[in-house]
């Protein structure tokens, strides 16, 4: 492909010029786990946009070639720029640990931009999901049971994605390499362009006949449910990893790992920070002046608690190890920690206001009036005359 035919790589991976080299990697990530060949086997187009994806970020995660594309464009590299003596191969030990880092992360390790064509054991990809749980369950832990769909290698052609009776053949354009590799002569030398094959998407083989069961895939899916047990004391937006039950390897590799993050609902009556838990309770205004023991309400079931004579609203009380156990220890717990509201009747009977007027007058006559009806008529009067 001509240098003026290609697209612009920060156009192609879908960030800004001015990208971090993280926010790089990052979109990276996304195409290649979309685009990548062992994920879309025998998908033409998606290899190609595997392939420039794969181009783009070779370029643009190194400073230096960063630096010579921002400046000569695609010329840079293609012997028009000034930069073509060797140009840069995908194929290079430098370009390996870039991909290495980025397919292992997503596959489950072991697995470069080239590792579809290896021909060795690779690990599948990861499968992540979500389960949500209620606030009390994430305390205590739990066994819930996940249904989804799970891949397996198809029972009739074993996985080779070839009708039974034959198998996929080399692939001939790149003699199963699973890559092809473009020269171009310029004034400074040769340049070489390794590229993702593009007959075999990067796998080394084609197949001729495709299995029936599968289609080619290789796989058959169906519904299966799993176990997942619940750590107590699990927060929200943390995840569980289950071994061994992702999606199926290559070439005998082991399966990959489900990966299922835990949804915490809210409770109405508790709110949780880190180990700790917050809560509210009400008391009488009686209760709060003279003490008494109150019920409160806890993660365990009600404990009870004496509530000292005098108690302000918005008093806070700590019931400890009444709280959240440990990740890393389940017989250590936080601490429930209650705020004490004083509740202030709205309505009263005759009699109970009766009482409360003569427990008043007991306890300092506080419903006095502070302005005699003299002196509020007095101060009428002079707020009439400085008008």
């Amino acid at each position: 492909m001509a240098a003026e035919q290609k697209r612009d790589y920060y156009e192609v991976l879908g960030v800004d010029k001015t990208a971090s080299q993280e926010e790089i990697k990052k979109a990276y990530r996304v195409l290649a786990k979309k685009y990548h060949p062992d994920m879309n086997p025998g998908d033409k187009a998606a290899a190609e946009k595997f392939k420039e994806a794969s181009e783009a970020y070779a370029v643009l995660s190194d400073a230096e070639k960063r630096k010579q594309y921002d400046q000569f464009g695609h010329s840079a590299f293609d012997g028009t720029g000034g930069f073509g003596a060797g140009g840069f191969d995908f194929n290079s030990a430098d370009f390996g640990d870039i991909f290495g880092d980025i397919f292992g992360d997503i596959f489950g390790g072991g697995r470069t931009a080239r590792g579809g064509a290896s021909g060795g054991p690779m690990k599948g990809a990861n499968i992540r999901t979500s389960l949500r749980i209620s606030f009390k369950e994430a305390v205590f832990g739990c066994d819930k049971d996940l249904t989804l769909n799970l891949k397996d290698p198809c029972p009739s052609c074993h996985g080779t994605g070839a009708k039974p009776g034959t198998n996929p053949q080399i692939c001939p354009k790149c003699q199963g390499k699973g890559q092809v590799v473009y020269t171009q002569q310029s004034f400074f030398g040769t340049v070489r362009n390794v590229q993702t094959c593009p007959e075999c998407g990067g796998t080394g083989k084609v197949i001729r006949d495709k299995c029936p069961d599968c289609g080619g895939s290789g796989y058959t899916t169906s519904r299966r449910t799993i176990r997942v047990s619940i750590l107590a004391g699990i927060d929200n937006g943390m995840s569980v990893r289950i071994r061994g039950k992702g999606e199926p390897g290559l070439s005998g590799g082991p399966r990959g790992d489900l990966l299922v993050e835990v949804l915490v609902s809210g409770d109405p009556q508790f709110v949780r920070e880190d180990e700790d838990i917050y809560s509210s309770v009400k008391i009488s205004y009686a209760v709060a002046a003279l003490g008494n023991s109150v019920l409160i309400d806890t993660v365990d079931g009600k404990v009870l608690y004496d509530v000292k004579p005098g108690t302000k609203t918005g008093t806070k009380v700590r019931l400890r190890g009444k709280g959240v156990p440990s990740l890393r220890d389940s017989k250590v717990r936080g601490d429930q920690y209650v705020t004490l509201v004083v509740d202030v009747p709205t309505q009263l009977s005759k009699e109970a206001r009766e009482a409360l007027k003569q427990f008043d007058a007991l306890t300092g006559n506080t419903l006095a009036p502070v302005v005699t009806d003299a002196e509020r008529a007095g101060d009428k009067k002079k707020k009439f005359w400085s008008k």
